[in-house]
């Protein structure tokens, strides 16, 4: 189905038509001899010409069926004649927000989470939405969910790599692959999909504590990690610099000692506690 302009005038023609229709049939039936027949006419013609009119909205279209068969869409707000005894059906144009429930779906770890979003969405295609599909909200609703529960399923809950995407620290992304995904599947009933934001995130109420342990315990060894990683480049330097600049040759083991030294004082939580050696007893 695609949408098309229905064939329309300006509806106060319409109403002047029909009154003035209707006042001949008045005046005709007064008359004696065949006038009544024509002042019937007169009558049925007027009301042939009410039928025809149709109030349409701001942001509001009327779709038009004239005995099963699509005969265009009014889009313009106004008073206006169309088809006579043509259906109609109202559709609203104006944006719609849809508010998903708070959906339990496990991540692509398999660990259950809670996720919700809320959908920004508008009719397009207004022959699409009354013909392609039997209720576009439903439709919207029922297609929000399965894009919502196929994004969510693709994504950790959480990752600490830096070079992964997960659904909590890389919301901005989820939600704009969301609105692409809600787009295509959408685009059956006319529906444009405007915005798709998260609204809410949390592990299952059933892990949630585990979870937080979980998740507390990968932070403090990620961060360790990166402890790690600065503290050797850093004893690195030193010796280099130390050997660069003073000029002193250290062997292998006094390295090593120096290396273990430096380690212990950049990596541990407390602050180093420094011991003067004053030399050996013999």
């Amino acid at each position: 189905m695609k949408e098309t302009g229905a064939w329309k005038l300006n509806g106060f023609v319409a109403l002047l038509v029909a009154f003035v229709l209707a006042g001949l049939g008045a005046y005709a039936l007064t008359l004696a001899s065949f006038f009544p027949i024509i002042g019937v006419l007169f009558i049925a013609a007027a009301v042939i010409a009410l039928s025809s009119i149709t109030v349409v909205q701001p942001n509001q279209a009327t779709v038009l069926t004239f005995f099963g068969e699509y005969k265009g869409t009014v889009r313009q707000d106004g008073i206006w004649m169309v088809l006579p005894f043509s259906a109609r059906k109202k559709l609203s144009l104006r944006v719609r927000n849809f508010n998903s429930a708070k959906l339990k779906v496990n991540d692509v770890e398999g660990n259950p989470i809670e996720i919700a979003a809320v959908i920004v969405f508008k009719v397009v295609e207004t022959a699409k939405a009354s013909f392609e599909v039997d209720n576009y909200g439903e439709f919207v609703e029922i297609q929000s969910e399965a894009a919502l529960r196929h994004v969510a399923s693709k994504y950790p809950y959480d990752n600490f790599k830096e070079d992964g995407m997960s659904l909590r620290g890389n919301s901005d992304e989820v939600s704009a692959e969301l609105a692409l995904e809600l787009q295509a599947r959408l685009a059956v009933a006319g529906v444009e999909v405007i915005e798709a934001r998260l609204t809410h995130l949390a592990y299952s109420t059933e892990i949630a504590g585990a979870m937080l342990q979980r998740q507390q315990a990968s932070a403090i060894i990620a961060a360790r990690q990166k402890i790690v990683e600065g503290a050797v480049g850093m004893v690195k330097d030193a010796l280099e610099q130390l050997e660069r600049e003073s000029g002193v040759a250290l062997d292998p083991e006094r390295k090593a000692a120096m290396a273990n030294n430096l380690m212990v004082a950049i990596v541990s939580d407390r602050s180093a506690q420094p011991v003067i050696n004053t030399g050996s007893l013999y």
